[in-house]
């Protein structure tokens, strides 16, 4: 009997051990990969205690994870992983000052609970939209305010936990327990330990020398207890903030600077390099930083003050200018008082690690392993150019991130662990670094933990005394050595265990899509596991995950799975797997992972890509074939209405669609027909639109409107109305039959040099993305991506130029926008955003609603039905009840514009609606 038929009848969760579900909670967010001997999803503290019994019996060990954000491997192991993150994510009660929480509890979720009573949870990762505490207390967790708030074992007031013979101790009174850490500390010389405050390696001994042993589990990383509940103070919300954002010529130079911003009691010092800022300046969600930036600098330095009152912060960055300028210290001095203003710079000050992995070239990757050194800030300078000096002497390259403030730097060196003689390298560097930090009175370990990337130092970092105590206390927690072993004592070398080393050559694979160099391996390679894509409060990315909550069901889940798929000895055969179809189903296609993933990861093209392999294998369902083909069916409808609307309902059961769902309703006077029994109205300039099936078809008031603006601006509108653009087709993987819709309307439209326009955001940009994948090398793609915009592009220009006039009819009106996820991940919003701000007198308001959940065809069917409308519930349906009735809101997209009206019982319009009303056109 497997193990998972073996443990699951004994809880009420689920245990899993097939294939794929123990491959993707192989790794976390380190160089490391251990496959699990199974993954436990338990709903209560009952169920871990079962766990732990069970496996102990079974002599089997036992992992606790959180997100899997580990960067030193803590979270992978030859165990039965417990995923806390799933279910056990509650939070208890918010008494007063303190919170009690399951450990699965997310930290910006904590947060969003506490801010209601002005506090907020000290300890602040760059990773608190998806760390939860469980993961925090398990490393000692700290963050960018760490000079304020401390780390977490500073915050930790109790903790229940289960042992591993599967007791359930108070750690606070067991007279065991007690007893036993007591004698073993006994005489023990603790004097210097730990060398820095902000320390996060070993056990901390010199806690438990003062008789509290629930400071001892923290920092543990799940080898002494299972927590199963947290008891944690919070600290009071600022009541002001206000950041400085320094420019300086170097980065010892920014560093340099720190004493100064520390000199005014600075709630945070934070640094990035050039080589991070260069990367944010290519990503559109991370754009706004490049505009407010004096010069080009290579380094900036964050320093963010609370305070009581706007004015008193405020003048502390005015006072800090002043003194840098004084002492010489950088260039320019950015102020950032305003929420509007703080929102750009702080963006991009979280997101360091994720825009350094984005660097990666194939498996030469910026790799964690002494990224997490710290010394005290007056040995910051020379300590860095010490560093800097054995990567030169090494030949490696690194970028440099981090927290100032308490002297510690994330510096990740890029190396290609695949490469002859780069194992030996990185662990030479890892053990002067170690050294490096001693000699400076620093630590080895100062937030990210031991894990297996530093474990194996511990003895020759603290001493054979103090290491020979920490073994004998995790003898008497642990005797068995059956919670998570191998990790802060007794440990394996650190270059065991190492992942790319240990992957296989991807096999030849023959793909549709063109995903460049490392083809599609590559491109699913590319994850690095850091786990943006299991937030859940802001942004699109990812909205399976968010509903579901599955590892699975994330970006980071579909990418290591197809990892595994592609690395197998015949990847065409394993991507017809079943199980594989299963995991990538519930993607919705939104590419939002394609902006909102540090690293790029393109799971559209992927499932796409899939789908097409699949169905090779498989054959093309009748579903997918019908909605692939959706620009005949249109046109058809239209042509047959209003019959056809009445039939539409019997083509339900053969597609598989859902009863619920009502179905778009088909125009006899449709786009087409409007137009040509229209005059032509001559213009100097010509713009083409690219009428797509639903403005042209279903929607056709939304394209006649555009076609009057453009024309009231100067435009003379050609349609672009013959075919497809494959959009449809893209999406059920027919990649065959959108490379000809894509080569005849790239033919079509390379004859002019006309802007081409479109109103729906996934036909249009399709142009601009896919194109590329489908026809590589065809020079005329590039052309016509280049030529591609968006009509409220061009109705901007014609507003600002005087050649359209708005007039009040809008005035004192509120505007809801929500975005289409296509559009926010290909060009983002700002140009819609943009044009609906013109219209005199009214408010807007963008959504940050995630996505609607509709996903074009699948919300639509049958088996996606449920799922789609717990996407729009999470947080845009919400949003929409929360505004007034005349409240106006705009959708960008039409799926969109039907997931609102049948989710929300709204009336949603195109913006182009909006600005024709505004305008007062007839």
């Amino acid at each position: 009997m497997s193990l998972a038929r073996t443990l699951a009848p004994l809880i009420a969760g689920d245990v899993r051990d097939d294939p794929y579900t123990r491959h993707l909670y192989s790794s976390d967010a380190s160089m490391y990969a251990i496959e699990p001997l199974a993954v436990a999803f338990p709903r209560h503290a009952e169920d871990v205690q079962a766990l732990v019994l069970a496996c102990g019996e079974l002599g089997v060990p036992v992992l606790p994870r959180g997100a899997g954000t580990s960067l030193a491997g803590q979270t992978v192991g030859a165990a039965v992983v417990v995923d806390f993150s799933r279910h056990m994510n509650t939070i208890l009660e918010l008494d007063g000052r303190t919170a009690r929480v399951q450990p699965g509890v997310v930290q910006d979720q904590l947060n969003r609970a506490a801010r209601k009573h002005g506090l907020m949870f000290g300890p602040d990762t760059s990773t608190s939209n998806r760390a939860t505490i469980g993961g925090m207390i398990g490393n000692n967790s700290a963050g960018s305010h760490s000079i304020l708030y401390g780390s977490t074992i500073d915050h930790v007031q109790a903790l229940r936990v289960v042992l591993a013979d599967a007791t359930t101790p108070d750690l606070a009174t067991d007279p065991r327990l007690n007893a036993a850490v007591t004698d073993i500390l006994g005489g023990l010389d603790l004097s210097g330990f730990p060398r820095f405050w902000r320390h996060s390696g070993g056990y901390r001994l010199d806690a438990a020398a003062q008789g509290d042993l629930t400071k001892l589990i923290v920092g543990s990383e799940g080898t002494l207890a299972v927590v199963t509940e947290a008891t944690v103070g919070l600290v009071d919300l600022p009541k002001a903030k206000a950041i400085a954002v320094g420019h300086f010529t170097s980065t010892p130079a920014a560093i340099a600077a720190t004493a100064d911003a520390l000199a005014f009691e600075a709630a945070s010092v934070e640094l990035l390099d050039k080589a991070i800022l260069d990367l944010s300046r290519q990503r559109v969600d991370y754009a706004g930083l490049g505009d407010v930036l004096a010069g080009d600098p290579e380094a900036l330095l964050f320093v963010e003050f609370f305070g009581d009152t706007p004015a008193e912060v405020a003048d502390r960055v005015d006072k800090l200018a002043a003194i840098w300028k004084s002492n010489g210290h950088g260039y320019h001095t950015l102020r950032a008082v305003t929420a509007q203003q703080q929102a750009a710079v702080l963006k991009v000050r979280k997101a360091g690690l994720g825009l350094l992995m984005a660097s990666s070239v194939g498996s030469r990757r910026p790799l964690a392993f002494v990224e997490d050194t710290a010394v005290p800030p007056d040995r910051l300078l020379p300590y860095v150019e010490d560093f800097a000096g054995i990567l030169d002497r090494h030949g490696l390259r690194a970028g440099f991130y981090g927290h100032c403030s308490v002297g510690c730097l994330h510096v990740r060196p890029f190396v290609d662990l695949r490469q002859p003689g780069e194992i030996g390298r990185m662990r030479a560097v890892a053990e002067e670094i170690a050294d490096l930090a001693a000699r400076h009175g620093g630590v080895n370990s100062s937030e990210h933990g031991d894990g297996l990337a530093r474990s194996e130092f511990n003895r020759h970092l603290f001493g054979d005394a103090i290491y020979e105590a920490m073994r004998q206390v995790k003898h008497l927690f642990d005797p068995h050595n059956r919670l998570n072993p191998g990790k802060i004592v007794d440990a394996p070398p650190m270059t065991e265990h190492l992942r790319d080393p240990a992957m296989p050559a991807p096999r030849p694979l023959a793909t549709s899509l063109s995903f460049g160099t490392g083809g599609m391996h590559g491109a699913a390679d590319r994850c690095m596991n850091i786990g943006v894509c299991r937030k859940d409060d802001t942004g699109v990315m990812c909205p399976s995950y968010m509903a579901t909550r599955e590892e699975e069901h994330s970006t980071r889940g579909r990418a290591n799975a197809l990892v595994k798929a592609l690395s197998s000895p015949d990847p065409r055969r394993a991507l017809g797997d079943e199980r594989l179809h299963g995991i990538l189903d519930l993607c919705l296609e939104c590419k939002a992972c394609q902006s909102e993933c540090p690293l790029g990861v393109d799971m559209a093209a992927m499932k796409s890509e899939f789908l097409h392999q699949y169905q090779q294998q498989h054959g093309v369902p009748l579903r997918a074939r019908a909605f692939g083909a959706i620009r005949a069916l249109n046109r058809l409808g239209s042509a047959t209405a209003p019959l056809s609307n009445w039939l539409a309902g019997a083509a339900r059961g053969p597609l598989g669609l859902s009863r619920r769902r009502p179905l778009p309703r088909f125009h006899r006077d449709n786009l087409l027909r409007w137009y040509a029994r229209r005059p032509v109205k001559e213009a100097r300039r010509e713009v083409i639109l690219l009428a797509d099936s639903f403005t042209t078809y279903t929607e056709p008031a939304i394209g006649r409107a555009a076609i009057e603006l453009l024309e009231h601006a100067g435009y003379r509108v050609r349609l672009a109305a013959e075919g497809c653009c494959g959009r449809s087709s893209i999406s059920k993987g027919l990649l065959d039959r959108a490379r000809a819709m894509a080569e005849d309307l790239v033919a079509r439209l390379s004859g002019s040099d006309a802007p081409i326009v479109g109103l729906e955001p996934s036909c249009l940009l399709t142009l601009k993305d896919e194109y590329a994948a489908l026809l590589p090398g065809d020079p005329r793609v590039a052309a016509v991506a280049a030529r591609a915009r968006l009509v409220p592009e061009l109705l901007s220009e014609a507003i600002d130029d005087g050649t359209l006039v708005l007039g009040d009819a809008l005035r004192g009106r509120r505007i809801l926008l929500h975005g289409h996820c296509h559009e926010k991940a290909v060009t983002g919003t700002a140009a819609t955003r943009a044009l609906l701000s013109r219209i005199p007198g009214a408010e807007v308001t963008e959504l940050d609603a995630g996505c609607c959940g509709m996903a074009g065809s699948f919300g639509f069917e049958a088996e996606h039905y449920d799922l789609s409308m717990k996407i729009g519930a999470l947080r845009l349906f919400p949003a929409i009840a929360a505004s007034s009735p005349d409240t106006l809101l705009a959708a960008t997209g039409v799926s969109c514009r039907q997931q609102i009206a049948h989710g929300a019982g709204r009336a949603a319009r195109h913006p182009v609606e909006l600005i024709h009303w505004a305008a007062g056109l007839p």
